[in-house]
């Protein structure tokens, strides 16, 4: 009796641990380093169609009031919330997506950083494709952390080799 008992605190503090966890605890080390925080921009967007979306996660990674923009193939940009971005994925059923970082460039200044990284989007994560683009992130460290506040994203066309001439840059 008293192992079942034993047996049954141990699961439910083991239990409380996992599931107690805040969120600067469970994702503490997505925001530690520039490098960090943008794998885990990459990791939240990514996976298959089984994997759950990771809003918290995503949210946990941006400012409150981090702003999102989109050109599109003429230059004209779209801009909303991070909360706005999550209403269409919300809404639609989850497919196989994969967002795969192809090149990164930082500069940064005191406590702000701007990241270029160059990406391709995949249906697999093993096969390339030419789906590609290139994101403009802006980031800011305090209170030991690192933030997202803003990204802008424009899509590599036939008018417009983006990619092809970031991933070219020296």
């Amino acid at each position: 009796m008293n192992k079942i008992i034993l047996t049954s605190l141990s699961i439910i503090f083991t239990c409380n641990s996992i599931f107690g966890q805040t969120n600067e605890e469970k994702y503490a080390k997505d925001v530690k380093s520039i490098d960090a925080i943008i794998n885990a921009y990459y990791d939240v967007v990514s996976g298959s169609s089984s994997d759950p979306w990771e809003f918290e996660r995503d949210k946990f990674i941006h400012s409150e009031t981090a702003v999102i923009t989109r050109l599109d193939e003429n230059g004209k940009a779209e801009s909303h919330t991070l909360e706005a971005e999550y209403i269409p994925i919300g809404l639609s059923p989850k497919e196989d997506f994969y967002e795969k970082e192809l090149k990164r460039t930082v500069s940064k200044y005191g406590n702000i950083a701007q990241v270029w990284s160059a990406f391709e989007i995949r249906t697999d994560p093993n096969t390339e494709s030419n789906i590609r683009g290139l994101n403009s992130i802006q980031l800011h460290y305090e209170n030991g952390r690192w933030f997202i506040d803003s990204w802008t994203c424009e899509m590599e066309s036939d008018k417009n080799n983006i990619v092809t001439d970031f991933l070219n840059e020296e």
